[in-house]
């Protein structure tokens, strides 16, 4: 869709679903964000693979009556490609996206999926992760949730996608056992706010421990490089991971 040479740099991919949209208004609506539309791959017509793409997202949880009919009776879809979110610019970028899916979503476009994260959430979530980031006096929460997808799992090791789009590395988490979900959310959750909300003023350091608060389980902290996805995937982190493994 997005030619190599753009795709570099942690770029959000929006995909935006709507009945009778003008892409002319789409591409014009995008460009006071910043964002690009791809017109070749954008278009009017149903995509029949959106709703298995939707699903595979993760929508399900926010996604309402509506929402998924939305999905299933699409006629036009629209590619937008960010600004290149750079360390220093990352969180300013998030910002954009999250403010043009809200105007999208209230200018006629019924459903919006991130193709670099492979995240999506329902209307009214988008609508209130976007209120969040303005309004409240801390952004780093509300932008996590908007761009990072977690935890998924191959086994015993759990990790997030999407904190390329932050300017930051992954989390991965090396649970033995049959950990309670809560538990990995947890650890993930915190170790990934942490980067975005105290990094600035202490880096961490490999092989150092972490733990949630006082007293808590202690966790060794290990980088890493991303090679889980390709250079030039959408999921690619340039910023590698940090793996907690057991202490």
């Amino acid at each position: 869709m997005i030619d190599e040479q753009t795709s570099v740099g942690s770029r959000h991919v929006l995909c935006v679903l709507g009945t009778g949209l003008d892409l002319g208004a789409v591409e014009a609506i995008a460009a006071k964000e910043g964002f690009e539309l791809d017109w070749e791959y954008s278009g009017h017509g149903p995509d029949p693979r959106m709703p298995a793409a939707f699903e595979a997202c993760g929508a399900g949880a926010s996604f309402t009556g509506p929402d998924w009919e939305a999905v299933r009776t699409h006629d036009t879809v629209a590619y937008l490609l960010s600004p290149a979110a750079r360390p220093g610019v990352a969180f300013t970028v998030a910002r954009r996206t999250l403010a043009l899916t809200a105007e999208l979503l209230r200018s006629g476009a019924t459903a919006v999926k991130n193709e670099s994260n492979g995240l999506a959430y329902g209307r009214d979530r988008w609508l209130d992760l976007a209120y969040k980031a303005y309004a409240g006096q801390e952004a780093a929460v509300p932008l996590y949730q908007a761009c990072v997808k977690r935890p998924i799992t191959t086994g015993a090791l759990y990790f997030s996608c999407g904190m390329h789009l932050l300017g930051v590395p992954d989390v991965e988490l090396d649970h033995p056992g049959d950990p309670h979900p809560d538990d990995v959310l947890d650890l993930i959750d915190g170790l990934a706010l942490y980067l975005l909300m105290e990094r600035r003023s202490r880096e961490p350091r490999d092989g150092e421990t972490f733990a949630l608060e006082e007293g808590a389980d202690r966790w060794v902290l290990r980088h890493g490089p991303c090679e889980r996805f390709a250079e030039d995937d959408y999921f690619h982190n340039p910023h590698g991971y940090w793996r907690l493994t057991p202490f």
